[in-house]
């Protein structure tokens, strides 16, 4: 009798394997490609893992690294999901015709001008460039009105940017479009020419300009918040130059979905999780981002976004996909 119930127990055991090793065969799993930082956006990777019971395993690297990787690779790409940051490389990746089209139902949560214009991609956040600024040594009434102004002989030295940064060729990309390919190479070489200093991301600036080793800083805008969270007294301050001036660019971090991936259902949830009210009010609080949806609770660190909209310059994020284009020109200006 116990040898029976033994060799029964030994059956139950077995076919409670056998279907875990199914199931762990059979999980959804997604590959995306991240241009985001991890620290910024696993937290609510890690959550949408935890709903959904689906794994995404991501590969983290330069948001302009990842596009030019996936033009390689082509639709031999492991990649499920882009997630860039910034429309220059959604844009650039969309032109080899990489991205699946997608459904109206994602594309409609958002507007029009956060999303490309055939529905390739979507922003899933906003973010501005900003004029970070130390008010220990220099006075509101004094700041530059144009990005332009930086040139000047009086800031000779005294200008921090990154050059080697997406968000900054993104930027690069937008004023070429704005101004024009000859316009905005000149400004470049006049910069490099007035002593701009170069950093190899946004982060070092903002430590730069309370170090004391630079008085102006060309960041996005929610580097500083992070300071001040942690130091309301962080003696560093930022602004926006004149309305619709080049340098007010509000960018987007944006997402798309690669055609030939072969879980493209699995992958559309992805999206639209992070087009969700939760997600996107993690983007407002926890990395101060701009919602590119509506129902979510307002940043009081923030612009509100209506107004922000009043100052930023002319422009249609879709023409922002010649970052070949831009990579070319600060290798001619010898700045990358």
């Amino acid at each position: 009798m116990y040898r029976n119930h033994s060799i029964l127990f030994s059956y139950i055991l077995m076919f409670v394997l056998v279907f875990a090793l199914i199931g762990t065969t059979y999980a959804e799993t997604l590959t995306l490609y991240s241009g985001r930082g991890k620290s910024l956006v696993d937290p609510i990777i890690q959550q949408f893992e935890k709903e959904t019971g689906i794994e995404v395993k991501v590969s983290y690297a330069n948001t302009t690294q990842l596009a030019a990787k996936l033009r390689a690779e082509g639709d031999k790409s492991p990649a499920s999901l882009f997630w860039a940051q910034d429309a220059g490389a959604l844009g650039a990746v969309s032109k080899k015709g990489l991205f699946a089209k997608l459904p109206e139902s994602v594309l409609s949560k958002v507007p029009e001008t956060f999303r490309h214009a055939d529905g390739l991609w979507v922003a899933t956040s906003g973010r501005a460039r900003v004029l970070s600024y130390s008010p220990e040594r220099v006075s509101v009434d004094t700041l530059p009105d144009s990005i332009f102004d930086l040139t000047q002989p009086k800031w000779k030295g005294k200008v921090g940017w990154a050059p080697q940064n997406a968000s900054f060729q993104a930027f690069v990309t937008a004023m070429r479009a704005q101004v024009g390919e000859e316009r905005t190479e000149k400004w470049l070489r006049d910069m490099k020419a007035n002593g701009a200093i170069a950093y190899p991301k946004n982060t070092p600036i903002i430590e730069a300009l309370a170090a004391g080793e630079i008085d102006l800083g060309l960041p996005n805008h929610y580097y500083l918040f992070r300071f001040k969270k942690g130091n309301s007294k962080f003696p560093v301050d930022q602004t926006f130059f004149k309305a619709n001036d080049p340098g007010n660019l509000v960018n987007v971090a944006g997402i798309g979905l690669l055609k030939n991936s072969e879980n493209q259902e699995t992958a559309l949830k992805f999206i639209e999780y992070l087009l969700s009210v939760k997600a996107q009010q993690y983007f407002v609080s926890e990395v101060f981002e701009y919602p590119v949806t509506e129902g979510v609770i307002p940043n009081v660190n923030l612009l509100p976004l209506d107004e922000l909209l009043k100052i930023v310059p002319t422009f249609d994020l879709n023409e922002m996909d010649d970052l070949e284009g831009t990579l070319k020109l600060l290798r001619r200006v010898d700045i990358i």
